[in-house]
């Protein structure tokens, strides 16, 4: 045992320090005896003894069962627990059925008269249905339990402040506001074209005042898509209608040809 901090007591009996163990100082041997089955009752405990071996409830063994259940009573009185007197009358019925299992029966009259043990079965799968219905509503949540009520007050000096009524032309106004701030933030991006029929018409006139002709095979490149085609033609009908290229053909199916007017350097 660890010897006290000076100053403080060993113990507290009954509000009153003590600071020293007393020297007559008795514990009895059984006083640490822990009893750690409990039962509600006489049913309950042979239910305890029957599921513990797991024993066919239709077809209890009277003899072994009996035997547990009166060293279970023992057990009990040696503990010096208090004995209900329904648990010495479950003690008298089991020795009762235990004597009329043992006696000899006829043939005749065994088929007859009723199993001794079928009331008292009866009774035990009455309680087992009880029980189970009440360890299922136990695991129901309970008020005060497992579910607490909660009741919250405003505290003093709150402020309850209304909220504003709004209607259908205020939304519009606020939303014509956000659409306005929202094309302060608008821009136009301007990107240069990359294919241009002025720059086109520049390129076949360079082209031609070096060779004089060309065939519109030549000026047209497939490698440009079919918007490098249209402003081509676009470019070539622009110099045709200003009368700087002439388009021939010498005869027909033959290629069409361009070439510089006469006295177009």
């Amino acid at each position: 045992m660890h010897a006290a901090a000076p100053g403080l007591p060993v113990a507290i009996v009954c509000g009153t320090p003590l600071h020293r163990l007393p020297q007559d100082l008795y514990i009895p041997p059984d006083a640490l005896l822990v009893f750690l089955e409990t039962f509600e009752g006489p049913l309950d405990l042979l239910l305890y003894l029957i599921r513990r071996q797991n024993l066919d409830i239709l077809d209890i063994p009277i003899a072994a069962v009996t035997e547990q259940y009166m060293a279970y009573v023992e057990l009990m009185r040696a503990l010096r627990l208090d004995l209900a007197a329904e648990y010495l009358v479950m003690a008298a019925l089991l020795a009762e059925i235990k004597s009329r299992m043992l006696l000899p029966r006829p043939a005749e009259v065994q088929d007859e008269e009723q199993d001794p043990r079928a009331e008292l079965v009866r009774q035990l799968q009455e309680y087992e249905r009880f029980k189970q219905a009440a360890v299922r509503l136990d695991e129901l949540s309970r008020m005060e339990r497992d579910v607490f009520a909660v009741q919250a007050s405003a505290p003093s000096g709150f402020i309850r402040r209304p909220l504003p009524v709004i209607d259908v032309r205020d939304l519009l106004l606020a939303l014509d506001g956000v659409l306005r701030r929202a094309e302060l933030y608008a821009h136009h991006r301007v990107e240069r074209e990359p294919l241009s029929v002025r720059e086109r018409m520049t390129r076949i006139l360079d082209h031609l005042g070096q060779r004089h002709l060309a065939t519109l095979s030549e000026l047209l490149d497939p490698h440009e898509g079919r918007a490098g085609v249209v402003v081509t033609i676009l470019a070539l009908l622009e110099l045709i209608k200003e009368q700087v290229l002439e388009l021939i053909q010498t005869t027909p199916f033959n290629p069409l040809q361009l070439r510089l007017r006469a006295g177009i350097p």
